[in-house]
């Protein structure tokens, strides 16, 4: 059986994305995974189904390249936006659902191949704190822990020893790496599910740029990532963070099919 698919990527967060309202295609873990491999498949850091919804204008359901439906991606979010924008289903505004409830997305810019969107995100209702770091769920569960230069972090070993560790979450946490700068932070992350460092997470500079808000009087916060740069805006109330929109880049990269089955 042959896949019609088109790949993006979020300031270099990458996906495989299939457009599922007609095909209403059911793929096996092992079958995710192989799309993802990036030797023997398509190659992403994630899988993405566009599918129809009776409420919204469509259904986001993603899954990790591990071959696992996955919590929330913000990056993803945005490039499945981008994707229903090629296909005709939304002009530049749009509601879609997704595993942590609704978002709305907007385009920004579109020049052809690369779009600049803001996709709202789930609130943040608390943040809690593990000895000098802090753990916050923005649609996906997210530890962030602040040092002096990130560019001299060991992301995957010392990433992989938090994301396993049981006293800090039972089902694992996403692992962010923050770094102050003059105007901005610098956050790389590792994620579960692709068990890796990625080019950028966008739960996770949402998670990185609220630990940094906690005792600041500000509502922006710009973020630079390994592959591109990102911004978050947020309102802060006495109990929540509200109104938080992650904004950046999604590019479609190239579309095409490949063969999964007999």
């Amino acid at each position: 059986m042959k896949i019609e698919f088109s790949k993006y990527h979020g300031a270099g967060n990458d996906f495989v994305l299939i457009d599922n309202r007609s095909t209403s295609y059911k793929l096996s873990d092992d079958t995710v995974k192989f799309l993802c491999d990036r030797h023997m498949g398509i190659g992403a850091d994630g899988l993405m189904f566009l599918n129809n919804s009776n409420d919204f204008d469509f259904e986001m359901k993603y899954y990790n390249s591990d071959g696992k439906e996955s919590t929330m991606c913000g990056n993803g979010g945005r490039c499945i936006t981008a994707f229903a924008s090629h296909l005709g289903i939304i002009n530049t505004k749009t509601s879609f659902i997704a595993i942590d409830g609704e978002h709305q997305a907007e385009i920004l810019a579109d020049d052809k191949d690369v779009m600049q969107l803001r996709l709202k995100m789930v609130d943040v209702c608390s943040v809690k704190f593990y000895n000098e770091d802090y753990i916050i769920n923005t649609g996906s569960p997210h530890y962030i822990k602040f040092v002096d230069k990130v560019s001299a972090i060991d992301v995957f070993n010392e990433g992989k020893a938090i994301r396993f560790d049981k006293e800090i979450s039972e089902n694992g946490v996403n692992v962010n790496f923050v770094e102050i700068k003059e105007d901005r932070i610098f956050v790389r992350t590792y994620e579960r599910g692709v068990e890796d460092e990625t080019l950028a997470c966008g739960t996770g500079v949402t998670a990185s740029a609220i630990a940094y808000a906690l005792n600041k009087d500000i509502n922006e916060v710009k973020i630079k990532t390994l592959g591109g740069e990102l911004k978050v805006n947020f309102t802060k109330t006495e109990d929540a963070y509200r109104d938080i929109w992650l904004t950046g880049p999604a590019t479609f990269v190239f579309k095409g099919e490949i063969e999964i089955g007999k």
